[in-house]
């Protein structure tokens, strides 16, 4: 695999995990470290080039789905001071699985085209 991909891997692993870390003072921590962590498991899965591409697929379509449902329908920012504590703090999840679910479209994209050549 090429190094680029590689280290891509390796800085969503680190990425996802220090998400993980600063879930333990969220209501429904357990929750979101799990999603977190499961994102930088497969990321370093990924790295190692030990991954099928329909696990990315799998978990990034779960992800983006979790988007979909979580967005506000008044979405007022990621600071707390630009609206409620409720809206924004659906909108700081939302947007956390949009991410997850894109890095995993990517990693899914790469290991297929892996496959072909």
């Amino acid at each position: 695999m090429n190094m680029f991909f590689k280290t891509f891997g390796y800085l969503f692993a680190v990425l996802f995990a220090l998400g993980a870390v600063v879930q333990f003072n969220d209501p429904d921590s357990l929750f979101w470290i799990f999603i977190y962590a499961v994102a930088a498991i497969i990321s370093i899965f990924f790295s190692l080039n030990k991954l099928k591409p329909v696990v990315p697929l799998i978990i990034g379509t779960a992800c983006f789905i979790g988007f979909m449902y979580l967005y506000p329908t008044d979405f007022q920012g990621f600071d707390l001071d630009d609206g409620d504590i409720e809206t924004v703090e659906l909108g700081r999840e939302a947007f956390g699985l949009l991410i997850i679910a894109l890095v995993m479209f990517f990693y899914t994209v790469r290991l297929r085209r892996m496959l072909k050549v």
